[in-house]
């Protein structure tokens, strides 16, 4: 199966084998311990104008009637997935039966894995932001296009789900399992078998699924390929304070452990001229008052046409 060269450039980074594995993030340029290129600094296509991620605006946003429903295949089904630190987040090996199809995507589209951006400040861990409203993290479900799916260098070549996390008052179970391997994988290219769960597990109810943005951007890592379709969630995920700082707490990004993994969080990109647009909101109901109104009006009609 050929890999598209978005997905081998997060490979890459992942594994440090080429100069670009020298990148970090703004924290790290902030400790004298870390010697490498912060944001400001990224090579690749990381200064050209389609980047990720954004300050969604969502009032400007244009509702786009071909954005329905998606189709989640292999979703819900339970598997021991590889979870790994990989020097810049916390990331999980998917498998490729696990597909999405529909959200208004030219084709179907493969799993290749998902990460998280958090930080310790819990409005400051998300790269999207809404409105200008950051949250406490994002969660990244990264998919590459088909075989069938056309040119390799395609503007559509990757498709990422992107997640809003928010504190919520209660632990949510469905993260249980990815929390308790953090554990086990502290140190940088570390890597653990997690018990068996699903990805329907981490995600809110399908129905509520519905209402989302979509733009045409870039990877947020290096070497920030412009050949991504983003769809970031209006519905987010809710997780209890102890799960979402479990990851500042428990992550490093040294061998040492002097350092600990957070704030792994891109600056906001400008837009330009790209649009986002918008699903279908949800149907509303008629106000109470413009039903009083009606049952009248239709009264009267059925009278006389009788």
């Amino acid at each position: 199966m050929r890999l598209p060269l978005a997905v081998l450039a997060l490979a890459l980074a992942a594994s440090g084998a080429d100069t670009e594995s020298h990148w970090c993030y703004q924290i790290q340029v902030q400790n004298s311990q870390h010697n490498c290129l912060g944001p400001a600094q990224w090579g690749g296509e990381c200064q050209k104008s389609q980047q990720s991620p954004i300050d969604i605006v969502t009032n400007k946003a244009r509702l786009d009637y071909n954005l329905g429903d998606f189709s989640f295949s292999g979703y819900d089904k339970k598997h021991s997935r590889l979870v790994q630190n990989n020097g810049h987040s916390v990331m999980v090996s998917l498998e490729p039966d696990v597909t999405i199809n529909g959200g208004g995507l030219a084709t179907l589209y493969q799993a290749t894995q998902l990460h998280l951006h958090w930080s310790e400040d819990l409005n400051n861990g998300s790269e999207h932001a809404l409105d200008g409203e950051r949250f406490a993290m994002e969660m990244h479900i990264v998919h590459q296009k088909g075989i069938e799916g056309g040119a390799q260098n395609a503007k559509d070549q990757i498709a990422v789900l992107a997640f809003l996390v928010e504190e919520g008052s209660e632990h949510n179970d469905g993260f249980r399992v990815l929390v308790e391997a953090l554990d086990k994988i502290p140190k940088p290219g570390m890597n653990v078998t997690m018990e068996a769960s699903s990805l329907t597990d981490l995600l809110p109810q399908e129905d509520k699924l519905k209402h989302y943005f979509r733009y045409q951007g870039s990877l947020t890592t290096p070497t920030c390929d412009e050949t991504v379709v983003w769809t970031v969630f209006k519905e987010r995920i809710q997780l209890h304070k102890d799960q979402i700082l479990a990851f500042s707490q428990k992550l490093y990004y040294d061998e040492e452990q002097k350092l600990k993994m957070t704030d792994n969080v891109r600056p906001l990109q400008q837009l330009g001229d790209r649009l986002v647009y918008t699903s279908q909101a949800p149907a509303q109901l008629l106000p109470v008052s413009l039903p009083a109104l009606l049952l009248p009006t239709l009264t009267y009609l059925l009278a006389n046409v009788l």
